[in-house]
């Protein structure tokens, strides 16, 4: 066998490990953690065995976020090369829309929403499921963005702002992706619907007016408490 035809089978094998550990990790709450702790619930087989691609099972979960990651950021840098960016709704839209598209094209059924949130909340990596070191070009260039729209936020409500934006899109997403795993009912039809949903909260969070007490306690010249 080739070269070329042994590093396609290498390929289909990791994809589809990806796919199947993003599966399992959802449906029976794997911890992402490095090593197998006593009292935890048995790990599948597939995850068993994936040293030979991926070695420990926090690296599997690096690469899952990182094969959705980069696809996302692919879309967002789209997005903002197609739009002004002129207003908050651009760049919320910037945010949001990347996601739910990215959803969309995996069809049902898909585990990367709950995936994501379940990762968030993991004691292996406290974070973000798209900071990986840091926050992608992508969104640095998203939330300076909305920093220069004229909002005045000091820089601690802006980072709570986006911290905040981010838990939002990926906690509805997953209770979203869920509710279509189940067939059961749910108020946002299509994901563009649950995109324009999560757009709007977002642009009233960051428009939202900071309170006197909170600006006096982050705004310049604020005394920080020790």
């Amino acid at each position: 066998m080739g070269r070329a035809a042994c590093a396609a089978r290498a390929d289909t094998a990791r994809e589809m490990i990806l796919t199947t550990a993003e599966r399992l990790f959802v449906e029976h709450r794997i911890p992402m953690c490095a090593n197998h702790q006593s009292g935890e619930p048995p790990t599948p087989s597939v995850l068993g065995a994936v040293g030979y691609h991926f070695g420990t099972k926090t690296d599997l979960a690096r690469a899952i976020e990182r094969t959705h990651g980069e696809r996302i950021e692919r879309k967002r840098l789209q997005m903002l090369a197609e739009t002004d960016g002129s207003d908050v709704r651009d760049w919320v839209a910037c945010l949001v829309k990347p996601v739910t598209e990215h959803l969309t094209d995996l069809g049902n059924p898909s585990w990367y929403a709950r995936f994501c949130a379940q990762r968030m909340t993991d004691p292996a990596r406290r974070g973000f499921p798209d900071r990986e070191p840091h926050l992608s070009p992508a969104l640095q260039r998203i939330f300076e963005g909305l920093r220069q729209c004229g909002t005045d936020l000091p820089a601690e409500v802006h980072a709570e702002r986006s911290d905040m934006a981010l838990q939002l899109i990926v906690h509805r997403c997953a209770e979203r992706e869920r509710t279509l795993a189940e067939n059961a009912s749910s108020s946002c039809p299509d994901w563009y619907d649950m995109a324009t949903t999560l757009i709007d909260a977002i642009v009233g969070l960051w428009l939202a007016p900071v309170s006197s007490r909170l600006r006096e306690r982050t705004g310049p010249g604020a005394v920080k408490a020790r």
